[in-house]
């Protein structure tokens, strides 16, 4: 039987079973309603194709921790997803705007380190060089769109850009980095969670 034929709730257990090409399915299924609700709300297409492909790393990561309750309908599941990163952009655009009377703040007095104390700051620069040991064992094209994604803060469509490829293969290797990330850190018995 053809992808394209399953329902959604049929494509999500397959995808759950580990068939990587029924969420293309489901992908390209409800791509232009997801973003174009995105867009009716967010107005910059940048913006929303961020948003967008947000979106859809916790469509993914929500499945693959079993988060998703096979009783409600994927579609409404999906908006109420992007529906809460647009409520996310706006509350802390709006907190940046509050954060800049003048011209003269910088948002680094803001984000000092001062609570931390010394251990803290040491589990949190050993994390991030555990991190950084990891990210260097990923595939090269999946090592660059994560580091671009996370390192440098450019946007999905900026990546596929400056790489040249299309943005669901930009999205495809972020998904598969952050995949392999997970399995690499628990085969080498890595806990990369910051408990600060």
């Amino acid at each position: 039987m053809l992808l394209s034929n399953l329902s959604d709730k049929e494509l999500v257990k397959n995808y759950i079973s580990g068939e990587n090409s029924a969420f293309e399915v489901l992908l390209s299924r409800h791509r232009n309603r997801v973003f174009a609700f995105i867009m009716s709300k967010i107005k910059s297409r940048d913006l929303s194709e961020d948003i967008f492909q947000d979106t859809f790393i916790k469509v993914v990561n929500s499945l693959q921790k079993g988060k998703y309750n096979e009783e409600g309908k994927f579609l409404p599941w999906v908006m109420r997803i992007a529906h809460n990163l647009i409520i996310d952009h706006f509350r802390k655009e709006k907190k940046m705007r509050m954060l800049r009377p003048n011209s003269e703040f910088d948002i680094f007095d803001v984000i000092k380190d001062n609570a931390l104390n010394i251990d803290q700051k040491m589990i949190k620069q050993q994390i991030y060089s555990d991190l950084n040991d990891l990210i260097e064992l990923l595939p090269c094209e999946q090592k660059k769109v994560l580091r671009m994604r996370y390192y440098e803060d450019l946007s999905f469509k900026k990546i596929a850009d400056l790489v040249d490829i299309s943005i669901n293969t930009a999205l495809g290797r972020m998904r598969y980095a952050l995949i392999n990330l997970r399995s690499l850190s628990n085969k080498h018995n890595i806990d990369l969670k910051i408990n600060l």
